[in-house]
């Protein structure tokens, strides 16, 4: 059963690869937005969703969405 698992992941194209929890996970980094610190809110991707004023806030949007949230420093 592993080694099935690793043939089919080593048969993945780089696209499959990096669409790979897009639906699934966002992420969260701290931005300045105007002078002011935020938090950008992000697809798997890197695609941008959201800015808002409050890492908690960030948090609760991601998971109201049926995400799992990550964060980056």
């Amino acid at each position: 059963m592993m080694n099935d698992t690793h043939s089919q992941l080593r048969q993945l194209s780089t696209q499959d690869f990096a669409s790979f929890g897009l639906g699934d996970v966002a992420y969260v980094r701290p931005v300045e937005l105007e002078g002011t610190a935020a938090f950008a809110i992000h697809a798997a991707d890197g695609t941008p969703l959201s800015v808002v004023t409050d890492r908690e806030l960030a948090f609760a949007a991601i998971v109201q969405n049926d995400m799992e949230p990550v964060s980056v420093h």
